[in-house]
């Protein structure tokens, strides 16, 4: 059996993927040709039109879109669907030519993927799609400071600003520096509950120290810092929490990153376990799953302090020695999304998986939620994480995505325009490309509505004053504007 961790890693990040790097070799096509026919025409059609399987040549990926996605769905399989893996039955070679073969087939078709359409038909409204902006450099997040401004993150480290729904010519000068690569860069900005008053913006961050490096990543950990803008630039930052440089990992994934304010106005923001998965890893390393249960180092948590950084003294940990006070909860894996619920004040999350088995939570003080012990999810090579979905002492999710969805950022719906869905989590996926809504009563989703599928990948979601609903697509790069359509 092939190393899933040495297999994966090589397929999807060492693997040159040539069908999107230019012409693929010959002898790549005549392989996939031939691992297509044997293994994938029964399913996806012989000519790749569809049939039990989805067709490749309508512009729709459901697990993903970019080659190392579609590799690893060809190696893995799809939990919960007739997908099977192929891992162990096809080489590494096959599924690779193989990629190629179906991105070229794809490609001389000339499929697109769906436009997004003017209407929305949703079971309480027509709703309306404008498209805000368009060609942005995988925006992050999105957050209004006044009625009609709102502030744009770009992962490479630029603030935007955006006012009465077009961008701003010139980003904020003078943010801090960002380290961007893969998952790692500038990610979640919030404005302050008295924004009003003082002022203050928060972002979270990659924020780079010296150290051993992977290759060339240094060693890299979130970062959360308060600034004010002033005449375009950020101005007065202050540092609100930065974790101290040995707890620094050179991974580029799994960051995390939310940050929302409760009704007291304390600051909670997430980080992400930073599994270090290279080939080289051992256990014990910094940067391994089993860092979100440990309650000295700051990432696979939720945290918790006053807007400057300093900690409430009713922080669970605060009495133990050698644990970071800012924990919250702890036990996640990949978080990213927080939100409060607008009625109890409770904290919800979403956070990914492994293969399946994302994750809706209510966060508890104090609480564990399982990271790595249990899981719903597969490793991906089809094996278990771990053989328990449940275990004493640590917390169930609320609802479980499997297949993943790629859960990404959540937001309980306000407003006067859509005033059935008043309450309703808003909810977005990365590699599911979906907007779902969900009813909830008390703490169990009720129903559940698909809004949209296939826009791009949803990274980030806010709602204005007027109960207008924006939503930040990093792949493609676009901001919509979701309205009621008047009829």
């Amino acid at each position: 059996m092939i190393n899933c961790r040495n297999a994966i890693c090589a397929l999807a990040c060492s693997l040159s993927w040539t069908a999107v790097m230019g012409a693929t070799p010959e002898s790549n096509l005549s392989v996939g040709e031939r691992v297509y026919v044997e293994h994938c025409a029964g399913c996806h059609g012989q000519n790749m039109e569809g049939g039990l399987g989805s067709s490749f040549l309508d512009g729709i990926w459901n697990y993903g879109d970019f080659p190392g996605a579609i590799g690893l769905t060809v190696m893995t399989g799809v939990q919960g669907t007739e997908m099977p893996a192929w891992m162990g039955v096809l080489s590494q070679e096959e599924i690779s030519s193989v990629v190629d073969y179906i991105l070229q087939a794809e490609k001389k078709s000339g499929a697109e993927p769906p436009a997004i359409p003017e209407v929305i038909e949703t079971s309480d409204y027509d709703v309306r799609v404008e498209v805000l902006a368009d060609g942005l450099a995988k925006p992050w997040a999105i957050e209004f400071i006044d009625k009609k401004t709102a502030l744009v993150t770009i992962a490479s480290g630029e603030l935007l600003v955006m006012r009465d729904g077009v961008i701003q010519g010139e980003p904020i000068q003078g943010l801090p520096q960002v380290f961007h690569r893969n998952n790692a860069g500038l990610m979640d900005v919030a404005v302050d509950p008295d924004y009003k008053t003082n002022g203050w913006v928060y972002l979270s961050y990659t924020h780079a120290t010296d150290g051993p490096k992977q290759g060339d990543v240094p060693p890299l950990m979130t970062q959360v810092v308060r600034g004010k803008i002033q005449d375009g630039r950020w101005t007065v930052q202050e540092t609100v929490f930065a974790a101290p440089p040995e707890y620094h990992i050179p991974s580029i994934a799994h960051m995390g990153s939310r940050i929302s304010f409760d009704r007291r106005g304390y600051l909670y923001f997430s980080i992400g376990d930073y599994f270090f998965s290279i080939s080289n890893y051992k256990p014990g390393d910094i940067g391994n799953p089993n860092d979100a249960q440990n309650l000295q180092l700051p990432n696979g948590k939720i945290h918790r302090v006053i807007p400057d950084g300093s900690i409430p003294a009713d922080n669970p940990f605060t009495d133990l020695t050698g644990v970071a006070p800012s924990v919250f909860s702890y036990g996640h894996r990949n978080p990213q999304g927080l939100a409060f619920h607008p009625v109890s004040g409770e904290l919800w999350s979403t956070e990914h998986g492994p293969m399946g088995g994302d994750e809706l939570n209510v966060i508890r003080k104090g609480a564990n939620y399982g990271w790595p012990l249990v899981t719903y999810g597969l490793n991906h090579d089809g094996s278990r994480f771990s053989e328990l979905t449940a275990k004493e002492g640590t917390e169930q999710p609320i609802r479980y995505w499997t297949p993943s969805i790629g859960v990404s950022a959540i937001e309980f719906y306000r407003g006067g325009m859509f005033p059935e869905w008043n309450n309703n989590l808003l909810v977005a996926s990365l590699k599911a490309k979906t907007l779902q809504r969900l009813v909830i009563e008390d703490e169990t989703v009720v129903h559940s509505e698909l809004l949209f599928a296939h826009f791009g990948r949803v990274r980030d979601l806010t709602v204005d004053e007027d109960g207008a609903i924006y939503v930040v697509l990093n792949t493609p790069g676009k901001i919509l504007r979701l309205t009621r359509e008047n009829k």
